[in-house]
């Protein structure tokens, strides 16, 4: 069976995009066994609002989660989410998902309630903010497709943005810090990545001489 090189090159591109949701989901669901197993009670170092010795939570929290429904409702989201950035953004993707990670949580940090603040939902919501807002100031139909997306799968999540009472053990704020980063993130890299082809329109050559050359006859 004969493989063309687009095909290749698009496997290749599949493969190398899964790299690290692959251990960045690996590593968490690790983080979780063993702080259930040997009860390490992983979250005191989640993000604590307002003191220093919960800074550390900027780049741990999303590696920490209370249960295993915690843990499920994140990590499939999460994955996918981490592909489809390192799939259709792989230029900038590295780049932004570091800055969203590092300015969700230290926005989480300055706005949160006093209580510690854990999992990886602040981080989907980046994600998912940047991925569809940069889609759609691209205006490349691919990534606008990707855009409809997230809206039809992930679309309820502006509601987590809100501090509802019904669910007072939800960081909405975390919710709310991630929302803002994918936002601004995807404004500020508007211009780098994947861009909408530009089209080149060229003259078809003239075989005939001109009329006003033509001898008379």
């Amino acid at each position: 069976m004969y493989v063309s090189s687009s095909e290749n090159i698009e496997k290749e591109r599949a493969k190398n995009a899964l790299i690290l949701p692959v251990l960045i989901c690996l590593l968490i669901i690790i983080c979780f066994a063993v702080d259930k197993i040997l009860n390490l009670h992983f979250y005191l170092y989640g993000t604590q609002p307002r003191e220093f010795q919960g800074v550390i939570g900027i780049i741990t929290t999303p590696f920490i989660h209370g249960d295993l429904k915690h843990l499920a409702q994140n990590i499939f989201s999460l994955f996918i989410l981490l592909f489809t950035l390192f799939y259709f953004y792989r230029g900038i993707a590295l780049k932004s998902l570091a800055y969203m990670w590092l300015f969700s949580g230290l926005l989480l940090w300055i706005i949160g309630r006093d209580s510690y603040h854990i999992g990886a939902s602040g981080l989907i919501y980046a994600l998912a903010f940047f991925l569809f807002f940069s889609g759609i100031f691209r205006r490349h139909i691919p990534l606008i497709a990707i855009s409809a997306v997230i809206v039809f799968w992930y679309g309820s999540l502006v509601w987590g943005v809100f501090p509802w009472e019904t669910h007072p053990e939800i960081s909405w704020e975390g919710h709310l810090s991630g929302a803002i980063t994918g936002s601004v993130f995807a404004v500020i890299f508007r211009k780098y990545g994947p861009q909408k082809p530009v089209k080149v329109w060229e003259d078809e050559p003239d075989d005939e001489e001109p009329y006003w050359l033509e001898e008379n006859l």
